[in-house]
């Protein structure tokens, strides 16, 4: 049986980590879910961030996946051991394979609320790089504000401001996007570091875990991805996740409205 990978979010923001697997890997059966009639998740409780686990989990394997990827850091840091109880196949997540990439010594995270309360990624980063001092900074705005669409409005240039400058206080030598919607603010980000502080993506980390299911990294591709093979579903407002999503693939995906069943 060929790879299906499943990959989840609560909304658009997951599609960063589609977008780096398909620009390493070319085309590659996938489905992705953004379950956008709950986003954001980084403000619920960890319970509901469990149940909504389950649900999500179990809507990916009667599609009949092969690997799920969760391409959101909240469920990483809350649901691991849910996802992983109801897949049945192998789960792939953000945190591990961020705080592998990390070889600094003073460390920034800018997460959800829900992460950061969870000190999954602290957890992570210390037991792979002990030493390392981590100072996480909760961002509550950023999900909210991405998701509609205008990545350079007033509101989200504040709130970037705001929330690099503890990080930049404490001198940070490197800065992890731990949330998935956060590679969408690098040009933002970089505007307000100092240079020489290293961004890290997790999803890169996930692509090359990836190398052992799907082969050896093929030709980059710039521009548009290969979407082909993707199925793209939403939980609601399917015409304005394509709207959303089009600049960062570089291309209006079809995107199928589904229900979730618990």
């Amino acid at each position: 049986m060929s790879s299906v990978l499943g990959l989840f979010d609560s909304g658009v923001g997951g599609l960063t980590v589609l977008r780096r697997v398909l620009e390493r890997h070319g085309p590659v059966r996938c489905i992705y879910l953004g379950d956008t009639a709950r986003v954001p998740y980084g403000c619920r409780s960890p319970e509901e961030i469990r149940s909504i686990a389950v649900e999500v989990v179990r809507w990916l394997r009667q599609q009949g996946v092969t690997t799920v990827v969760m391409a959101c850091n909240t469920t990483n840091a809350l649901a691991r051991d849910v996802a992983e109880g109801q897949a049945g196949v192998p789960v792939i997540g953000l945190i591990g394979a961020a705080s592998a990439m990390v070889r600094e010594q003073r460390v920034g995270v800018l997460a959800t609320a829900a992460t950061v309360a969870s000190g999954a990624y602290r957890t992570s980063i210390e037991a792979l790089n002990p030493g390392a001092q981590v100072f996480e900074q909760a961002c509550p705005d950023f999900v909210p504000l991405i998701e509609q669409g205008d990545l350079q409005c007033n509101q989200l240039r504040r709130a970037v401001e705001t929330y690099l400058k503890p990080l930049k206080v404490r001198s940070v030598q490197s800065v992890v996007l731990g949330c998935s919607h956060y590679p969408l603010l690098v040009p933002l980000l970089r505007e307000f570091l100092p240079e020489g502080v290293r961004l890290i993506d997790p999803a890169l980390g996930v692509t090359q875990q990836l190398d052992a299911l799907l082969g050896p990294p093929k030709t980059s591709h710039a521009g548009a991805v290969a979407l082909e093979h993707c199925r793209l579903c939403v939980t609601a407002d399917s015409e304005g996740f394509q709207d959303r999503a089009t600049p960062w693939l570089g291309q209006r995906p079809q995107v199928e409205l589904v229900q979730l069943q618990s």
